[in-house]
């Protein structure tokens, strides 16, 4: 019997789901290895007694290309810009980084001016304005070498419409420079908006590096085992291998978190929910989902670190609100919690891994929250150093240590009930319509409260919470995206040309079964798209008519334009890995400890309660009640 693999690296845990094909689910959890998060997985399968000859394949949801834009510690970019236009990454959309906050900075390009290479040649959306003869690329090629790039970087105006001028440099590089990677913006993101694609570029060429060398050390961890080489989940849901991952780094931003949303995703829809916000509350962050229709929204991009990345992506917000997040006094006298973070290491104090200053974690150990037998083999608890860190903040804030406990929890909660808002409200969605999916390690200690703040009346705490981004990588689908441009308007365009245009993208996706089709719709004129279904045969006006639909629901009205289709995205996905969740084991139900460890129950709760879960911590509040779950897990209800 073959088994799926998932491992999820956290800034605290590691954790691994294995999936078998009977469906049935196993976990296990170890501290991570910040320093090389190959070590925290290796050592995830060895404890998990992974058998080369059984599993099938491991599936990786990696931060490093997300650790890489917030350290700034990628490669060494050299960007060739079209001459007169090579400012695109210091204009921006010449907008403030904060509205109200003047002294509030964008964070600096990843690719700073001095290594920006003017190009002669242009080319407009109607074509070639001035050629690019051999001798400019020659003479380009030459100004990136004087820079010594570790890789190189070609965004040119318009190459989304004829990527000739970009193939034309990329050669001459080469030969230039033949050991030296090149990115051109016409394979890594070919749409229009110029700013978008450029800085989309910048970060694929800035992470690439990173990313596979990463990949090749995992890679050859799991080899020296027996093991099957990772694939590694993208940002948009479906896995890759480490291969087409090491070549598509950029589209890795969101990698673990989005197999959170995948997991929170399946668990609802198995719960009888098509509608879910989703919070995956870990050690260092909380990330941010919204389910719609069974099935995360995808998004067409967006902010990581600062920086856009205009490539799809499953909707995950973070903020810096985790287990980890510091509690500390700021300059006015108000108690915080976050962005700062104790980590993996030294970790809260709790966890006598060296840390001394109090955490959210440490803050429900100082209130009976959390119990030493409530946390991981990995980890041990020390309630008495708990209670010591945050009496030390509470003297600095003249209270005492239960307020100030309770404050630190509430200034996280606050945090992450704002993201939940910005992702619901936001996108013009009532969160009171929706479950809230509350999972990692401290997600269902948070979720009533974080319910409670927006007005939302259920809870789903599902099984395998602490582990759940692992299991949704361990089903997670194979999937392959090609992006096309069209720059045309429905009017124009005969019956067969969308279809052509899709069959094309198609063709360059492989050989997997499920294919979806979606197209980037505007009225002429606008400055965004919404992302519309095309179904096969399906005529430009009846696309036209599902557009002015979708514009009328997400912005209440329609305009006499004509609507043009901006670019294509065709996927290409296997099937999704099938999981039985299900109680099973004996039960050592405890009134008294409260302790649920997945075995057959049936328990309704009354009242606040806490209760450990197999590889979490629920907090019943006051006001609500949690009856537990046939599928595992639990249904948390406000009364």
């Amino acid at each position: 019997m073959s088994e799926s693999i998932g491992i999820d690296v956290g800034g605290t845990f590691t954790d691994l789901v294995g999936v078998r094909d009977d469906g049935r689910v196993r976990t296990g959890k170890v501290l991570s290895t910040p320093s090389d998060q190959s070590e925290g997985v290796e050592r995830a399968l060895r404890e998990a007694g992974a058998d080369g000859a059984s599993i099938a394949r491991i599936v990786h949801g990696t931060t490093v290309v997300t650790n890489m834009l917030l350290e700034r510690r990628g490669a060494k970019v050299v960007l060739c810009a079209t001459a007169g236009a090579t400012d695109l990454l210091e204009l921006r959309r010449q907008e403030r980084a904060s509205l109200y906050d003047l002294s509030v900075q964008h964070p600096e390009p990843l690719v700073p001016a001095e290594r920006v290479v003017a190009v002669a040649g242009r080319i407009a959306p109607e074509g070639i304005l001035q050629d690019l003869p051999d001798e400019a690329a020659a003479s380009a090629a030459e100004l990136v070498a004087q820079r010594e790039p570790d890789i190189v970087a070609i965004s040119l105006l318009h190459s989304y419409a004829d990527p000739s001028h970009e193939k034309r440099l990329a050669a001459a590089i080469a030969r230039r420079l033949p050991n030296v990677d090149v990115v051109c913006s016409s394979d890594v993101l070919p749409e229009i908006r110029e700013y978008e694609r450029t800085a989309t570029t910048c970060c694929e060429a800035y992470a690439r590096p990173g990313v596979g060398a990463c990949l090749r050390r995992l890679a050859d961890r799991l080899k020296a085992l027996g093991l099957p080489s990772p694939g590694v989940v993208g940002s948009g849901g479906g896995t890759a291998d480490a291969v087409d991952a090491a070549r598509s780094a950029a589209s890795l931003a969101l990698s673990g978190p989005a197999g959170g949303v995948a997991g929170a995703a399946l668990v609802a829809r198995m719960a009888g929910f098509d509608r879910a916000l989703s919070i995956d509350i870990g050690g260092t962050s909380a990330d941010v989902g919204l389910i719609l229709d069974g099935e995360p929204l995808v998004e067409a991009g967006g902010l990581v670190a600062g920086v856009p990345i205009a490539l799809p992506r499953v909707l995950v917000e973070t903020v810096s609100a985790g287990g980890g997040s510091i509690g500390w006094v700021d300059e006015g006298g108000a108690l915080r919690a976050g962005p700062r973070s104790a980590g993996a290491v030294p970790g809260p104090v709790a966890f006598g891994r060296g840390g001394t200053l109090p955490t959210v974690t440490d803050a429900h150990v100082a209130l009976g929250n959390i119990a030493a037998s409530h946390m991981s083999d990995a980890v041990r608890v020390d309630a008495d150093a708990a209670r010591q860190a945050v009496t030390d903040l509470a003297q600095r804030v003249g209270s005492t240590m239960e307020r100030t406990a309770e404050a630190i929890i509430t200034s996280a909660d606050a945090a992450m009930a704002r993201a939940l808002r910005r992702v619901s409200v936001g996108r013009g969605i009532d969160p009171r319509s929706c479950v809230l999916v509350a999972f990692g390690g401290g997600g269902p200690l948070h979720a009533g409260a974080l319910a409670d703040r927006l007005g939302m009346t259920r809870v789903l705490v599902p099984p395998h919470a602490g582990v759940l981004s692992a299991l949704g990588l361990a089903v997670a689908p194979e999937r392959r995206t090609a992006i096309g441009s069209v720059m045309a308007r429905l009017d124009d365009m005969g019956g067969d040309a969308l279809a052509a245009v899709f069959d094309g993208l198609a063709s360059r996706n492989g050989s997997a079964p499920n294919v979806s089709h979606i197209a980037r719709v505007r009225y002429r004129g606008q400055g965004h798209e919404l992302e519309v279904a095309f179904d096969p045969g399906m005529s430009p006006s009846a696309l036209g008519e599902r557009f002015a639909t979708l514009h009328v629901r997400r912005y209440g009205f329609e305009l006499p334009l004509p609507v043009e289709v901006v670019s294509a995205r065709s996927v290409r996905s296997g099937d999704t890995r099938s999981v039985a969740l299900s109680r099973a084991g004996a039960s050592t139900w405890s009134n008294e400890v409260g302790v649920d460890d997945g075995g057959p129950l049936e328990a309704t709760l009354h009242g606040r309660r806490v209760v450990a879960l197999p590889d979490a911590t629920m907090l019943v509040p006051e006001g609500w009640s949690a009856t537990a779950l046939p599928i595992g897990g639990w249904f948390m209800e406000r009364h």
